[in-house]
């Protein structure tokens, strides 16, 4: 005896739920299998429940196709902090900038040591240090480094910011989206186990392989162990000729 399975994809609930309304919107209403209750939250759900499933395909598409942008401009910005640290200590080897320079920049005053920016967090707090640092060594007072210049490396480093912000932003779309699609599955799979139960209720007083095959017009799946064989022996033509008896 076959098994019912209600589906575990999104894929497969629609298919099942879209089954079900379309064979029932063909039918007339003393042919209809579910309730007119269960046909008009088919009616509301379907749409719903596709349009969530495809918000956050969608979503999540476009934050993985955008994840390479985002480590180029990481890099950019990692690159063009880590080249202007590298020239502000050529300046103090070569004695144009005093080893103060460096207490600007959060570092200590004889430590030539760069400061980390390999993680996200890192490169934030401490490329902000940076670009303050310097800003606020020229207002006080204090020549410019170039090549490059701080204007050129808050370029880079707001370009990451921005794409950093909205990275997270689209993260946390996406959550919400799965949080809701969450609730969406746990209606779907309520609606599609109550319209299944209507089916095979409808059809219970009918020769099993006859049962079967309507159940499974209507949507019902069902799953056979592996020490059964799958018989395909009603056809369309032989439910014609059954009902034709019965009607």
């Amino acid at each position: 005896m076959p098994y019912r399975r209600l589906p575990n994809t999104d894929a497969a609930r629609m298919r099942a739920m879209k089954k079900a309304l379309k064979t029932s919107r063909e039918l007339p209403p003393n042919r209809m299998a579910i309730s007119a209750r269960s046909l008009v939250a088919l009616q509301r759900f379907v749409p719903l429940f596709e349009q969530e499933i495809l918000l956050q395909r969608q979503a999540f598409v476009f934050q993985q196709n955008r994840s390479g942008d985002y480590s180029e401009i990481s890099r950019k910005a990692r690159l063009y902090l880590t080249h202007f640290m590298r020239v502000m200590n050529m300046a103090i080897l070569r004695g144009e900038l005093p080893p103060e320079t460096r207490e600007y920049y959060g570092m200590k005053k004889h430590n030539s040591n760069l400061p980390s920016l390999r993680t996200e967090n890192e490169l934030i707090t401490r490329g902000q240090k940076i670009i303050e640092g310097e800003e606020q060594r020229i207002r006080d007072g204090g020549c410019p480094i170039t090549n490059p210049t701080i204007a050129v490396v808050k370029v880079r480093f707001q370009s990451f910011l921005e794409f950093n912000n909205h990275k997270k932003s689209m993260a946390k779309r996406i959550h919400n989206y799965s949080l809701k699609a969450k609730d969406f599955r746990k209606e779907a799979d309520k609606l599609i186990l109550q319209i299944w139960n209507e089916i095979e209720g409808f059809f219970a007083d009918l020769p099993q392989e006859i049962r079967l095959k309507e159940c499974q017009n209507h949507g019902v799946v069902y799953f056979y162990r592996k020490s059964e064989k799958i018989k395909q022996t009603i056809s369309t033509d032989q439910l014609s000729i059954y009902y034709k008896k019965v009607g």
